[in-house]
C-alpha cells in the first residue's frame, strides 16, 4: 500500500531536552528502531517526541516530570505548600533559569518545538491580556514560553493556590497548533485497563480482525475471538493483572473463554502493540524495550505485522532495544517488507557527545546474516 501521507518527523532534532544535550538523527522511517545500552538516552528520544506531539503542553510536560519523580514544593509568603513538577529538571543540566532552551522537531527550525522560561514582561502580558485579576508578585511567577510555527503559549508553571485554581484559564491558547494522536507503550506487562482502552478502541474502528492477527503468529488458527468483560468497579481495577476489565480470548480447543494473560506475557504484547495502531492512527506509536515479552523466535513476524500495520495505519512508529533477537528479527523484516520504511540507528555517546549511526538496509542484511553486534 503506497503511503498516504508524509511523516510526522522525516529526521529529528533534539536540544537542551532532559539528559540530551544535541542529538541528531538525519533520517527517520516509517518504522526507526534505536538500538544502544542501557541509560545511553533511547527512551528520553520518546520522552522528547511524545512532547512534540502534544505541541508542549502543559499536561503533557507535567504528566513527563511526574513520571520521573521530578516534584519540586512550592511556599508563598502566606506559608500555603503546593507540590509541583519541577521545571528545572526538564532543562539539560538543570538550567532553566540559565541559557535554558529545548529544541524538538524536524531540522527546518520553523518547524520545531521550542520550550524556555518566560521573561516577567511576558508575564505581565499574559496578566494584562486577562487573566486572573489582583494583585501578583510578577517575579515570583515562574512560567514557561512555548512556541511553535509562529504561535506561543505561556503556560505559568507554580502551582500554588492562588495560581492553580486559575491555571487552565492561563494556559488556554486558540492560537495553538492541534496536536498529533501519539500512543506510548513502555517497557513491561500492559495493565488490564490499557489493553481495554485499546480494544474499544479498536471495536468503534471496526478493526478486530486486523487486530487479532498478531496473535495468529504465536497460536495459529486456534484463536477465534477477543472480548473484554468486567468493569471498573473492582477494588482490583487498576492491578495489571487482577479485577476490573479484562480481555479473554476464544480458543477452539477450549469450551470457555480463557484469559489472554493465562496465554504468556508475549500474547499480552503483541495484542497490545497491534491495538495501539488503532489509537494512533495518523500519529506516532512510541514502544520502549520493544523486546519484552516477546520470544525470539517470533521477532520477525513481530517487526512484519509492526511494518505493515504502520504503512496502513499511517503511524510512524519509534522503539528502542537493546536486545540483538530483536534487531536481527527488524533487520530480516525490514529487508523482505520495502513498502515501509524500516530504519536502525544505535545510539551511543562519545566523550560525553551522544551519537546516533544509521545501519542502512544493505548494512542491515548483512549484520542479520553474519550476527555482528549493533546494538
Amino acid at each position: 500500500m503506497a503511503e498516504t501521507q508524509p511523516l510526522h518527523l522525516p529526521d529529528l532534532y533534539i536540544e537542551g531536552f532532559l539528559g540530551i544535550d544535541k542529538l541528531s538523527i538525519p533520517r527517520l522511517g516509517r518504522v526507526t528502531l534505536l538500538a544502544g545500552k542501557n541509560g545511553v538516552g533511547k527512551s528520553t528520544v520518546l520522552d522528547a517526541i511524545r512532547v512534540y506531539a502534544a505541541r508542549g503542553r502543559y499536561p503533557a510536560l507535567r504528566e513527563l516530570l511526574e513520571g520521573r519523580d521530578e516534584i519540586s514544593i512550592d511556599v508563598d509568603e502566606d506559608g500555603d505548600t503546593a507540590l509541583s513538577p519541577d521545571i528545572d529538571a526538564l532543562f539539560y543540566g538543570w538550567n532553566a533559569l540559565g541559557n535554558g532552551r529545548i529544541k524538538i522537531g524536524p531540522y527546518n527550525d520553523d518547524s520545531q518545538l521550542r520550550i524556555e522560561i518566560a521573561s516577567p514582561n511576558d508575564v505581565w502580558n499574559l496578566i494584562q491580556s486577562g487573566s486572573p485579576s489582583g494583585f501578583w508578585d510578577i517575579d515570583a511567577i515562574q512560567a514557561v514560553k512555548v512556541t511553535f510555527q509562529g504561535s506561543t503559549q505561556i503556560i505559568p508553571w507554580s502551582l500554588l493556590p492562588r495560581v492553580r485554581n486559575s491555571q487552565r484559564r492561563w494556559s488556554n491558547d486558540q492560537r495553538m497548533y492541534p496536536t498529533v494522536k501519539c500512543e506510548s507503550l513502555g517497557p513491561g506487562v500492559l495493565t488490564n485497563q490499557d489493553l481495554a482502552r485499546f480494544w474499544d478502541n479498536v471495536v468503534l474502528a471496526n478493526n478486530a480482525e486486523r487486530a487479532m492477527e498478531p496473535l495468529r503468529f504465536i497460536f495459529g488458527k486456534a484463536i477465534e475471538n477477543v472480548v473484554v468483560v468486567g468493569d471498573n468497579t473492582s477494588r482490583f481495577a487498576s492491578s495489571p493483572r487482577r479485577g476490573g476489565r479484562r480481555i479473554v480470548v476464544n480458543l477452539n480447543s477450549y469450551n470457555r473463554p480463557v484469559p489472554l494473560r493465562s496465554l504468556g506475557d508475549g500474547a499480552s504484547r503483541m495484542l497490545g502493540v497491534s491495538m495501539a495502531f488503532t489509537s494512533s492512527w495518523n500519529g506516532f506509536l512510541l514502544i520502549d524495550e520493544v523486546e519484552d515479552g516477546i520470544h525470539h523466535s517470533l521477532q520477525r513476524d513481530f517487526w512484519r505485522m509492526v511494518l505493515q500495520t504502520a504503512q496502513a495505519n499511517n503511524v510512524q512508529v519509534l522503539a528502542t532495544t537493546h536486545s540483538w533477537d530483536c534487531v536481527s528479527g527488524f533487520a530480516r523484516a525490514a529487508i523482505e517488507y520495502e513498502e515501509a520504511e524500516g530504519i536502525l540507528y544505535r545510539l551511543s555517546k562519545r566523550y560525553g557527545e551522544l551519537r546516533a549511526v544509521e545501519y542502512p538496509e544493505d548494512e542491515l542484511k548483512i549484520a542479520a546474516d553474519q550476527q555482528i553486534e549493533v546494538r
